[in-house]
């Protein structure tokens, strides 16, 4: 049985465990030396971060041939549209090629912690709330994505990773769960409680 640690990343904090530039790293919320992160989440991202015990589950979750689903809670600059919206689940073109179809829908602002330090908000430029699910991994994707249809990211937090979801873990914390696995890595989560630093 392998074990993965649902940690929910605050802002500016690194998705690794030490930095020569002395960033906030995950060492700074947890000690897993025999743990590693099954995937990144940027150093301005928030949210949901993987870590496991067991290399063939990590290559599960983190390889961008799985397809595994992310959702991300994604606040943009501006009012958005059903073009928008329409033009983030099609296959849009980035500098990198194609993106796969995503899943995208405008949402009511979501009750989230407060982050630190705010979002700067300016009073001439309104903005708005999406979900955002996407299949693929490249890097800063969802923030490439809402700018190639006009709409810049201010906030981004990632919900959740195929079936493991953040829920009530407060930023900074985690919780362990055991995974069932089988030869072919067919995973099955075991919900524990959060812990709290």
């Amino acid at each position: 049985m392998a074990k993965i640690i649902l940690f929910n990343k605050p802002f500016r904090v690194l998705s690794q465990f030490s930095d020569t530039e002395g960033r906030r790293t995950l060492a700074d919320f947890l000690s897993a030396p025999e743990f590693r992160a099954a995937g990144r989440l940027d150093y301005d991202s928030e949210g949901l971060l993987l870590l496991t015990d067991n290399g063939q589950l990590q290559q599960q979750i983190a390889n961008p041939r799985h397809k595994q689903w992310k959702t991300y809670l994604v606040q943009v600059e501006g009012e958005l549209d059903d073009l928008s919206i329409a033009a983030l689940c099609a296959p849009l073109k980035l500098k990198d090629g194609l993106t796969l179809p995503a899943r995208a829908r405008q949402i009511e602002p979501p009750a989230l912690w407060p982050r630190h330090p705010p979002v700067r908000e300016r009073k001439s430029v309104p903005d708005s709330w999406l979900e955002l699910s996407i299949r693929e991994g490249r890097n800063r994707q969802v923030r490439r994505m809402t700018a190639a249809v006009g709409f810049p990211t201010l906030r981004l937090v990632r919900q959740s990773v195929g079936d493991w979801g953040l829920g009530d873990i407060a930023p900074g914390e985690y919780r362990i769960d055991d995974v069932h696995t089988t030869a072919t890595t067919n995973m099955r989560p075991t919900r524990r409680r959060p812990r709290r630093n």
